[in-house]
């Protein structure tokens, strides 16, 4: 099992390519199977959750042929098992995407309950009962959602879905299913998230009918059918986020070629008032910090505002920042599991419930740590690029799953870091 070696106490400085985003990356790969004609999608990240989502879909009979330049082809004609079984999805909650296009398309869809990391509940009801609204008769056994179009129907219904909370994955999965549906479709409490907009961007690219993507309430007019497109997948600005923290808690200065900060506006504001310098210049972000931080309280909650997704790795820029902060996480119940394993590294940080206190320390040292999801195992990098002395961070294939060649990247902006084989 890889693990990562850190040697802290360098400032990070120079610049790096920002990835495709997975969250983009992994409903437009499920996108594709909506059409039978050759899709290509660009800047598609090399990630563990998107070589587990190719392994899925060609095991449908998709054809999906990556290429060395981030390019990945998709023909969908001859997929012939419109069934995600658990044992290619037991790591990756993503999986559940698929449910929505194959029953679009093929009146019947057979997914595995979906894994991925252990930081709490994240039902799938609310998927069901929109595609229930749809018209489709959903059954849940065997750890499987089963799901088909009632006999005599050829394609589903639009409706007005409402779900019960915002849902990232939920508003995906209904607006492709949407696209193909009879009628028109309007989801209201939609999530608004910058991934939201590119999948929308792509259907429309295919030929569906969809206004509002960005907002809390899309339209979706149905189309009979949809053809193939030429897609990129838009930058990822959690990982833009991350290094933003990490070139900010070691005191660096970088820029961030294809970052977006209209992306990123919560997580850039708290950074400017920590007293970093964040910049969107063209063709990316730059980033300067001098000096100690000061540390800020924040509250997670659905875009746009604080992503529950860049909660750790700012939280590991508070520990080692002047001052105390409240860290309240509105969105997973058990995404404070990184706490334990920066109390090892020398940080003060006390959890009560959904809030974490933090008060910030001048410094911390190295030690060897345990990554337990993915977000978590990029604060842990960032305290081992400050901490004094030899950082290991152990179970990266939490890492792996959503950071492309993290590693690479942080080396060419000057930190001493490798992987090394236990």
């Amino acid at each position: 099992m890889d693990k990562l070696l850190i040697r802290g106490g360098r400032r990070l400085q120079g610049e790096v390519a920002i990835s495709g985003a997975k969250n983009a990356a992994l409903p437009e790969l499920c996108a594709a199977l909506l059409t039978a004609e050759p899709v290509t999608l660009r800047n598609v990240p090399r990630l563990q959750d998107v070589a587990t989502m190719l392994k899925l879909i060609r095991n449908m009979g998709v054809t999906a042929e990556r290429g060395d330049d981030g390019t990945v082809r998709i023909d969908a004609s001859r997929l012939s098992s419109p069934e995600a079984p658990y044992e290619l999805v037991k790591t990756m909650r993503a999986s559940v995407l698929a449910l929505g296009p194959l029953l679009a398309r093929f009146g019947e869809a057979t997914v595995s309950l979906p894994g991925g990391c252990a930081i709490g509940s994240r039902p799938v009801d609310q998927h069901i009962k929109g595609l229930q609204q749809m018209g489709a008769e959903i059954v849940v056994e065997h750890g499987y959602i089963i799901a088909k179009l009632p006999q005599g129907r050829t394609r589903l219904r639009g409706a007005s879905i409402t779900t019960d909370m915002v849902t990232v994955t939920g508003t995906e999965n209904f607006l492709m299913a949407a696209a193909l549906a009879e009628g028109e479709t309007v989801l209201e409490n939609a999530a608004q998230e910058p991934e939201i907009v590119d999948l929308a961007e792509m259907l429309v690219a295919m030929g569906a009918r969809i206004e509002g993507q960005g907002t809390s309430r899309i339209r979706v007019q149905g189309v009979e059918r949809l053809h193939g497109c030429t897609h990129t997948v838009v930058a990822d600005r959690i990982e833009c986020g991350t290094f933003l923290c990490a070139v900010a808690a070691t005191g660096g200065e970088a820029l961030l070629r294809h970052g977006r900060a209209d992306h990123l506006d919560a997580v850039i504001d708290k950074l400017r008032q920590a007293g970093a310098t964040v910049q969107a210049v063209d063709g990316g972000i730059r980033v300067r910090a001098d000096g100690r931080l000061k540390a800020q309280s924040f509250r997670t909650t659905e875009y746009p505002g604080f992503p529950t997704d860049m909660q750790a790795q700012f939280m590991a820029l508070n520990v080692i920042a002047e001052g105390a902060s409240h860290v309240t996480e509105t969105i997973f119940e058990n995404r404070f599991m990184h706490v334990n394993e920066l109390l090892r590294l020398g940080a003060r940080i006390q959890v009560d419930g959904k809030v974490a206190v933090i008060e910030g320390v001048p410094r911390l040292s190295g030690a060897a740590v345990m990554a337990t999801d993915l977000r978590a195992s990029a604060s842990l990098v960032i305290a081992g690029l400050v901490a004094d002395g030899e950082t290991v961070v152990d179970r990266i294939y939490h890492l792996d799953r959503g950071y492309d060649r993290m590693e690479d990247k942080l080396r060419a902006l000057g930190a001493d870091i490798e992987r090394i084989s236990a």
